[in-house]
């Protein structure tokens, strides 16, 4: 078989026959280290304006004279990607004209928001969008308030929220993820023209503008995504019998940055009473567990069981590294060695459907998805996928085994394509996360057998990292090399 030679000595064969003839083994292995060192890398000038000849550009190709962004405090992402912030307690608009000219329609307490936007706009003040019984100024109505924005009638005019729907035919145009209050604002003006569904500008899986990102922004998202992971590893260190869901999450602290999912932290049976978040619920022996913690770059996510051998685990269950484990790790490890430029998306779908079949382990997701400001912005895994792997996309594995009678297996964490200009431009400019990145790397491949392809770097601390028996710290699943 031709071999070729991929990262610092791993040798793997060509193309996409591994897998199934993969050795999965648990063993003694060397956690991976928690870094200390993360700092915040800012969004520079350059990258934003980048980011708004782009978005400009993608007007131009689709022929919008006009583009509506709407962001809020949970769905600010599209919103942010061009003016630097998300919005607070409010929802916001940025209006685009193909000119180049734009509007921040914003509501009392993003005012002042706007003297810090990167996109230079001029600005209008929306009462409409301010919390319940605040002042609401000038009385204007909120069509008369789109229209000082410059929207005008019988234009081509694009609403974005902060989603795209995957396209079917019968429902092209119709279905729009901005509050209805706008849209009835917008067709109010624009009664001759046409308004269409844009979201795809910012995030269609083959031509999304924010899928792509350049090496200051890879350096921004590996603060989050980092951090993240190294939070996560000492929450996971410190499980316990007798402890509690609130003391272990309490280690999930971090700087006060914002999350991009809910936290889980959770034993047992999960959702009891309605409540997803950390409970002061004591830990048992044997019990199920769910970690998990994202930040604006990415998120790390464990699951398995609190146990130090199979006997911990209840009778029913006792197969559970066998059954459901190891087959999870062969699927998750395919995956990472698959990943790389030129990749077809549609393959790695296609071999994981191979190796960990749909039928009988019950994931219902894409095996992975593209990532940054949100966990989740879109997925180029699905059957039949066009999208081929570039440099400069944020990928995280995600696959979610659901066998009857077992609890969950789980080690979901991101990684990075950097071709070698990229690798480059980090190590000079970025050196902090270029060092960690390249000993994450080294990690996966020294301890666990995992050679990814050059141009893939470990954006968590875990990745490739997992536990089936979360209490026997010196054991892991590893690739056997």
């Amino acid at each position: 078989m031709t071999m070729r030679r991929g990262y610092m000595g791993c040798s793997r064969p060509i193309g996409n026959g591994r897998g199934l003839d993969m050795e999965i083994v648990y063993g003694r292995t060397e956690e991976p280290e928690g870094n200390r060192d993360y700092i915040p890398v800012d969004l520079t000038e350059e990258t934003m304006d980048e980011h708004f000849r782009k978005v400009l550009g993608k007007m131009e190709e689709e022929g919008l004279d006009t583009l509506v962004i709407y962001g809020d405090r949970e769905h600010g992402a599209n919103f942010a990607y061009l003016t630097g912030f998300e919005p607070r307690f409010e929802e916001s608009v940025l209006v685009m004209h193909k000119d180049g000219s734009c509007y921040l329609l914003l509501g009392n307490e993003n005012l002042k928001m706007a003297e810090y936007s990167f996109v230079k706009a001029e600005v209008v003040h929306v009462p409409y969008f301010s919390l319940p019984c605040q002042p609401m100024g000038e009385g204007r109505s909120l069509t008369e308030l789109m229209a000082s924005a410059g929207i005008r009638d019988n234009r081509k005019i694009g609403c974005a929220g902060w989603k795209y729907f995957t396209e079917r035919r019968e429902e092209k145009n119709k279905l729009f993820d901005i509050p209805a209050f706008l849209m009835d604002a917008v067709r109010e003006i624009n009664i001759h023209g046409e308004t269409v569904h844009a979201g795809g500008i910012f995030l269609h899986p083959l031509s999304g503008v924010r899928h792509i990102v350049n090496a200051n922004e890879l350096a921004h998202y590996e603060f989050g995504a980092g951090l993240a992971s190294a939070r996560l590893l000492e929450a996971y260190d410190s499980i316990e019998p007798g402890g509690t869901e609130m003391e272990v999450a309490d280690r999930l602290s971090a700087f006060g940055q914002p999350t991009s999912v809910t936290t889980i932290c959770a034993a047992g049976a999960r959702f009891t009473g309605g409540v997803v978040f950390p409970r002061n619920k004591k830990i048992a022996l044997g019990d199920k567990f769910s970690l998990t913690l994202g930040l604006r770059g990415g998120l790390s996510s464990r699951a398995s069981y609190v146990a130090e051998k199979r006997e911990d685990l209840p009778q029913e269950a006792r197969d559970y590294l066998e059954k459901v484990a190891i087959p999870y790790y062969k699927a998750a490890v395919t995956w990472f060695e698959m990943i790389g430029i030129g990749a077809s998306c549609g393959d790695v779908y296609r071999k994981i459907e191979e190796v960990l079949p749909k039928e009988e382990y019950h994931w219902v997701l894409n095996p992975g998805h593209f990532t940054g400001q949100e966990e989740w912005t879109a997925s180029p895994f699905y059957p039949a996928s066009p999208v081929v792997l570039q440099s400069g996309m944020l990928l995280q594995m995600d696959i979610i085994p659901s066998v009857p009678g077992y609890g969950g297996a789980g080690a979901e964490d991101g990684i990075a394509i950097a071709d070698e200009k990229m690798q480059k431009e980090i190590k000079e400019k970025y050196p902090q996360t270029w060092a960690r990145m390249e000993k994450r790397k080294k990690y996966m491949r020294d301890c666990l057998g995992i050679c990814l392809r050059d141009e893939v770097f470990p954006m968590s601390d875990m990745c490739g990292y997992f536990r089936p028996y979360i209490l026997k710290r010196d054991y892991a699943l590893r690739k056997r090399k």
